[in-house]
């Protein structure tokens, strides 16, 4: 019988040690491997937006802007997409009337739903401004607030405002919010003074702002219900009458005409802020949101005009334009880490480093000191019992 040598023997145990150790090794991560990123939209905060007169990046085939649009500041937008199609002075600053309403519902509208019931007082309508759009609230009389809603948006009433920014926590608490919510929304040329509109000292929008407005109001059921109601009754004292919606783009009233899928929003007038308003409009699978502001030009019929004008340019250009700017609010800033998520996040590197991390590197150890000894002990063991013979 042929008996192995001890060097023999720990030769072949070092080899065993060697394969024991190999099948020890953890298999390195797979690595993953990035699918490529989509080109990142407009940011909201496009310089292009921020430069005066207009702005469009038209590609071949594009149509050309309508020609004699007047206003001081206007903006054509996807409401969908959030791309800003064209504009003009986008963030000029200037008083936005009635179209401010937009806003005030954003507001409010969750907290004042229509199903609520409210005793008017004659408190509540003592601040109404003169010369205001009314609905005829009457104090002393109970309302649903679906009804103060619909005299907001058909009739613009401020009276209505009064009566529902009471019922939303006060005049200046809303009015504090609804500045709070344009700035949420990342309109950042909003000042609210007047929750209603009315001309107030540092009362401000922008186009860009109110076009953010009418967007977030798509988004919202109640809101695109009233605002797109052409005529509604409203209760009087014993008795209802017809009010009708102001924007006459939607009622075809005075000889403006409807618009074709116009789905809302809402108009305004003051002597200081001349003409404005934001409408939405709808034509196959693309939905539109426009502002104007101030047309210098036409009378009051001329921001029903170059609305329409914009509009037809907006559906006629799709995908013939590269985006200018975006309605989508920029991201937030990430929150800044305090010292014990900095310590978890220290310890979490140092677990990945550490390959499997927990119990399993001790486990390894284990074996492999196991392995060491089996390697040294049975190579001893087999040349010993040959030195001294076997059977």
């Amino acid at each position: 019988m042929t008996v192995r040598s001890p060097a023999r023997a720990a030769v072949m145990g070092t080899a065993s040690l060697v394969v024991g150790a190999l099948l020890l090794v953890p298999a390195a991560p797979a690595v993953a491997t990035a699918e490529p990123r989509p080109p990142k939209p407009m940011a909201a905060d496009s310089p292009l937006l921020d430069r005066e007169g207009t702005q469009v990046r038209p590609r071949r085939g594009a149509p050309e802007l309508p020609g004699g649009v007047s206003a001081l500041s206007w903006l054509v937008a996807d409401a969908d997409t959030g791309e800003v199609l064209a504009a003009r002075d986008a963030h000029r600053q200037l008083p936005p009337a009635s179209t401010l309403k937009a806003l005030f519902a954003l507001t409010a509208l969750p907290n004042v739903p229509g199903e609520l019931r409210h005793r008017v007082t004659e408190e509540e309508l003592a601040g109404v401004g003169d010369g205001s759009s009314l609905v005829g609230i009457i104090p002393g009389r109970t309302y649903r607030a679906a009804d103060l809603w619909r005299g907001v948006f058909l009739s613009s009433g401020n009276d209505a405002v009064h009566v529902l920014a009471e019922m939303n926590g006060g005049w200046k608490h809303t009015a504090a919010r609804m500045t709070a919510k344009a700035k949420e929304l990342g309109a950042r040329n909003t000042r609210v003074v007047s929750p209603d509109g009315y001309d107030a000292p540092g009362q401000v929008s922008s186009a860009y702002d109110l076009a953010v407005f009418g967007r977030a109001g798509l988004r919202e059921e109640e809101f695109v219900e009233y605002s797109g109601t052409a005529v509604a009754k409203f209760p009087g004292d014993g008795w209802s009458y017809d009010i009708q919606n102001t924007n006459r783009l939607l009622t075809g009233a005075d000889g403006v005409g409807t618009y074709p899928g116009i789905i809302g929003v809402k108009n305004g007038y003051t002597s200081r802020a001349g003409h404005t308003l934001i409408a939405a409009a709808r034509r196959e699978d693309r939905t539109l949101v426009v502002s104007v502001m101030n047309p210098q030009a036409g009378g009051g019929r001329a921001v029903y005009a170059e609305a329409r004008a914009l509009l037809d340019w907006g559906f006629a250009a799709a995908g013939r334009v590269s985006p200018v700017g975006s309605l989508e609010p920029p991201p937030a800033p990430a929150p800044k880490a305090g010292p014990e998520a900095a310590a978890r996040s220290a310890a979490a590197r140092e677990e990945e480093k550490g390959g499997s991390g927990g119990v399993w590197p001790a486990v390894g150890a284990l074996a492999g000191v196991l392995c060491v000894a089996a390697a040294v002990a049975v190579p001893l063991w087999r040349a010993r019992r040959g030195a001294f013979g076997r059977g």
